[in-house]
């Protein structure tokens, strides 16, 4: 698959920051959304190639790959696993302990049998030494970043994933052993493998990078060792309307100079419907109003985080005759 220059995608040097790869994904993401261009598939396959270049760039371990491995084409995100490029990956003997998956939020009915097969391969060695002894080995620990919207994060959200997981061996109960004989059924393994479905809830109000644990759900013990848990981190996606400074949110109205200089009260977009603000008479371009309790709810707590709508005073760009002398009128008076 041919290279994607994800730099050139966003308009940015191989040496921007985080900030500045954010910054011109808002940019382009107000640019492109589909709900700015209604109907027009141009602008949604523009909107979805950035994404795509914010999803890798934002994150260091896929931007580290995509810098080292990109030339390659596609063949960058598989960089880093056994056979490939002489490094050793995630999941193999040597190898990383942790394993971060991207899953999206269309991606319901994953199949993460691979990614749990990689990690119970890499224990092999483990294995071996456990198997001399017949110790219990607890289950390695497993870690998923997952990708939710700022809307699914205020009303919270839910997740189903489909996997082949592991389970002690009905046969030897994860002993591994029958009769002092190796099990015929799991190999001395002491696991075996079986399909479930896992659906998790992920709470209102929850912040980027918090762990979400599920006990119990990570890799299989060996020899009766109890499995790991698996811990859920959610990545919050930027969003067109609103930034987020912790539990309060911040967001532009545009107002007109009549309304600033007048007062007025004028309508101030939230995540649940549309409400009033008052403009004081005076009111200055980037001054804030709060409205308090329109912000994110508390994470295991009562109550919500306050809203900032920050004025953003529009001028016209074309006046009429009569227009144009009432503003020279004005201008005369100050």
């Amino acid at each position: 698959m041919a290279a994607k220059d994800y730099y050139n995608i966003l308009g940015v040097s191989k040496t921007a920051t985080e900030k500045e790869i954010k910054s011109a994904y808002r940019k382009l993401a107000r640019k492109y959304h589909p709900d700015v261009n209604p109907g027009d598939k141009a602008a949604e396959e523009k909107f979805k190639e950035i994404s795509e270049a914010y999803e890798v760039l934002s994150n260091p371990e896929q931007r580290k790959k995509y810098d080292q491995y990109g030339h390659l084409g596609d063949a960058w995100r598989h960089a880093g696993e056994a056979g490939f490029g002489g490094q050793p990956g995630g999941g193999y003997p040597g190898g990383a302990q942790w394993q971060e998956v991207h899953i999206h939020p269309e991606d319901i009915g994953v199949d993460l049998s691979d990614l749990l097969g990689g990690f119970f391969g890499g224990r092999t060695r483990e294995a071996r030494h456990a198997r001399r002894g017949r110790q219990p080995v607890k289950g390695e620990d497993f870690q998923y970043e997952i990708e939710i919207s700022l809307l699914e994060a205020y009303n919270g959200t839910e997740r189903t994933f489909s996997l082949e997981s592991y389970d002690a061996c009905p046969t030897c109960a994860g002993t591994g052993t029958v009769n002092n004989q190796t099990c015929p059924t799991c190999a001395g393994a002491g696991v075996v493998k079986q399909p479930k479905t896992i659906t998790v809830t992920i709470p209102k109000g929850v912040k980027e990078g918090a762990k979400i644990r599920l006990a119990g759900k990570g890799g299989p013990g060996l020899f009766g060792g109890p499995p790991g848990d698996l811990y859920l981190i959610p990545r919050i996606l930027p969003d067109v309307r609103f930034e987020r400074d912790g539990d309060d949110l911040i967001t532009e109205v545009a107002v007109t100079f009549p309304q600033a200089a007048l007062g007025a009260d004028v309508d101030v977009p939230t995540l649940n419907h549309p409400v009033q603000a008052h403009i004081p008479p005076g009111t200055s371009s980037g001054q804030r109003l709060r409205l308090r309790g329109k912000g994110m709810p508390h994470l295991h707590g009562e109550g919500y985080g306050d809203l900032y709508a920050r004025v953003k005073i529009t001028v016209p760009k074309h006046l009429s005759e009569r227009q144009k002398e009432l503003v020279e009128e004005f201008e005369k008076t100050m």
